[in-house]
């Protein structure tokens, strides 16, 4: 009469597992807050130019932002960035991709965390992105320094605001340049590197 059937395993053992999770959902969601050794973001990011932005043809560039943050060791995280956008400018298509790691160090006062960061890494964009769909350079070093807030949801989640200044080095495409090209070459000396970045989305902290 004692013994289990096989209708009755399956039922306990999913139950057994059911327990197992909810225990370990219940520790991350406990330590999240505080002792999170993850944080994983995603944010809407607004650049302040595009890359062939010269004086008086500057155009802002709409996109995304993605970071993990993780190996806390005293408030300071080792970060992976990467972030895309896209726009069109003096007749160019503008599809720059950065991808950055570096430094974030975080500080805690109340609920709230504020941060600062420095990255360094690569940009990448199509060939084509200088005035009337003229080749340019394909690859740049690019720096970020900043930093920003999280104000938690939760003990797991938080929203982001962050802003930062950003340098990269895209140029033109020498071996390419024609040498009679007024049109291409008047931009040419005003091409810019320094830019700003604000964005804002959330963070799950685990």
């Amino acid at each position: 009469m004692g013994a289990i059937t096989g209708e009755e395993s399956p039922v306990r053992s999913g139950s057994l597992w059911a327990v197992v999770f909810l225990c370990f959902a219940s520790a991350l969601h406990a330590q999240a807050d505080k002792y999170s050794l993850y944080q994983l973001s995603g944010s809407y990011s607004w650049l302040s130019n595009s890359l062939d932005g010269v004086a008086g043809s500057h155009q802002p560039l709409n996109g995304w932002d993605a970071a993990l943050e993780c190996l806390r060791w005293h408030g300071l995280r080792f970060k992976f960035d990467v972030a895309g956008y896209e726009g069109t400018n003096l007749g160019a298509p503008q599809k720059p991709v950065f991808i950055l790691a570096g430094g974030q160090f975080n500080h805690r006062f109340g609920r709230e965390t504020a941060w600062v960061e420095g990255l360094f890494g690569d940009g990448s964009s199509s060939p084509n992105w200088l005035p009337n769909n003229n080749p340019g350079q394909t690859a740049s070093f690019a720096a970020v320094a900043g930093g920003g807030l999280d104000t938690p949801l939760n003990k797991a989640f938080a929203i982001r605001v962050q802003a930062d200044f950003q340098y990269s080095t895209f140029g033109v495409s020498v071996a390419k340049l024609p040498t009679t090209s007024p049109v291409y070459l008047n931009p040419v000396h005003g091409l810019p590197n320094d830019f700003a970045r604000i964005a804002t989305g959330l963070v799950w902290r685990f």
